[in-house]
């Protein structure tokens, strides 16, 4: 048979004059074991590793191993882990970059259809959202705020210029000091240090009461987004109107009960007592000080989250007390710490407001020698002043406790499961159905 160049008289006939080269074994991989020498061409029949090691003719000259590649710094040498050739180390295409491991890649943006993220919040968060809140409604939150703030500041006002008025005196006369004392002590003079204070504190007491539920109804619905004006926040929360009251009694029960009960004591022991004793009774009511402030601030923590329960999960005055100390515990000192920075804000903000307007109604008051129009310039600056400064401090400590009520529920209940779910319904419906108020009540946490 020939080299399969061409025919001869070994081809068989019916056979083609071009024939391939005769069959053989493959060549042997240029490639050796770690440690050893490259094997010979086996030839074709014979089993693999049977014949004696020697190198393979070839047209480019014998196959040589690359030599071992160098140790690594700080690299041990383990017996029994073999030495592999070097192999010439190729960099990867410009622009790519080291593959991060699985389940270590950066985080999706948690869904925020509304004026917070539906996730845990943290103090940005809450802080971020109530102003979020405000400007997303401004006529229904700061509208109502203003009304309710004008309300309450009215009376205040006018009592502080009946007092300044019976002042004004004294700068133009130094000797009718005398005077102007009687006149306070007077019936009227009482009326007008203390009525004011006493009608202004009423009338907090039942204005504030209704926004902080109007104003709750309103977050509820803008945390998914939805727009809501202060006539439909009042239709729905009218009906919750006296279980609001129930809660702000039960807590001025709380928060006054041990102070006048102090208070009788004390009065009764000064009467009783001597010049001698004055020490130790200041001492005693510098102590009760310190003990009923840790007092307050721990009831009011525990209790901040009853108005949210009482609006939008719908329960009674007990059991959204029960429900707001369920919620804080476990969590006490974050939302302690959350609601007295929340404090320290509001009163620095509406004290910047408040100061200028005060003290510019004072000095009319005292300099304007008590006539009619100086009177009306004072009481306007003051109520001025004293608006501002509420028509701010109100909806913020409205927005913080309900952004704080809804943080306190992803936290434990993993609420904000349930939010992110009928968020994505309401986006690929377009709009925020009414309906979406009935899934802050607590049968739909997931937790539950």
């Amino acid at each position: 048979m020939s080299d399969g160049h061409g025919p001869t008289p070994e081809t068989p006939s019916g056979w083609s004059a071009e024939q391939p080269p005769p069959y053989s074994a493959p060549p042997a991989s240029p490639w050796t074991a770690p440690g050893a020498q490259p094997q010979q061409q086996v030839p074709y029949g014979q089993p693999y590793g049977d014949t004696p090691q020697q190198q393979r003719p070839d047209a480019l000259g014998p196959q040589t191993p690359y030599p071992p590649h160098p140790p690594q710094p700080n690299q041990s040498n383990q017996p029994n882990q073999p030495n592999y050739p070097n192999q010439p180390h190729q960099q990867p295409p410009q622009g790519w970059g080291p593959h991060p491991a699985p389940g270590y890649g950066p985080h999706a943006p948690a869904l925020r259809p509304g004026i917070i993220p539906l996730r845990p919040l943290g103090l940005g968060d809450i802080l971020d959202g109530t102003i979020k809140l405000i400007r997303s409604n401004p006529k229904a939150v700061l509208g109502l705020s203003a009304v309710a703030a004008l309300l309450a500041a009215v009376p205040l006002a006018i009592g502080q210029v009946f007092v300044l008025n019976s002042m004004s005196g004294i700068l133009s006369d130094p000797g009718s000091v005398s005077t102007a004392e009687s006149e306070l002590t007077t019936i009227y003079g009482v009326a007008g240090q203390y009525i004011g204070s006493i009608i202004s504190y009423a009338i907090q007491f039942v204005v504030v009461t209704l926004l902080t539920g109007v104003l709750t109804r309103i977050l509820g619905r803008a945390v998914f987004g939805g727009n809501i004006t202060a006539g439909e926040a009042w239709r729905l929360v009218k009906g919750r109107v006296p279980a609001l009251f129930g809660v702000v009694g039960l807590m001025a029960v709380i928060m006054l009960v041990p102070l006048i009960v102090f208070v009788g004591l004390i009065v009764a022991l000064a009467a009783n007592a001597s010049s001698s004793d004055a020490g130790w009774i200041a001492l005693v009511s510098i102590l009760f000080v310190i003990v009923y402030l840790a007092y307050y601030l721990y009831f009011r923590t525990r209790f901040a989250l009853a108005s949210p329960a009482v609006v939008l999960e719908g329960r009674g005055p007990l059991d959204a007390m029960r429900r707001s100390w369920h919620l804080v515990s476990g969590d006490f000192w974050r939302c302690f710490g959350i609601l007295l920075l929340t404090s320290l804000l509001v009163g620095l903000v509406a004290s910047i407001l408040t100061v200028p307007f005060t003290l510019a109604g004072t000095m009319f008051g005292m300099f304007g020698a008590g006539s009619a129009a100086t009177t009306v310039v004072s009481a306007v600056l003051i109520t001025i002043g004293a608006t501002l400064g509420s028509m701010f401090t109100y909806p913020f400590e409205a927005g913080v406790s309900g952004l704080l009520y809804a943080d306190r529920r992803m936290r434990s209940e993993a609420f904000d499961l349930v939010l992110q779910t009928a968020a994505i319904e309401q986006q690929r419906q377009g709009w925020v159905h009414a309906s979406a108020d009935e899934l802050w009540h607590p049968s739909n946490s997931a937790g539950s």
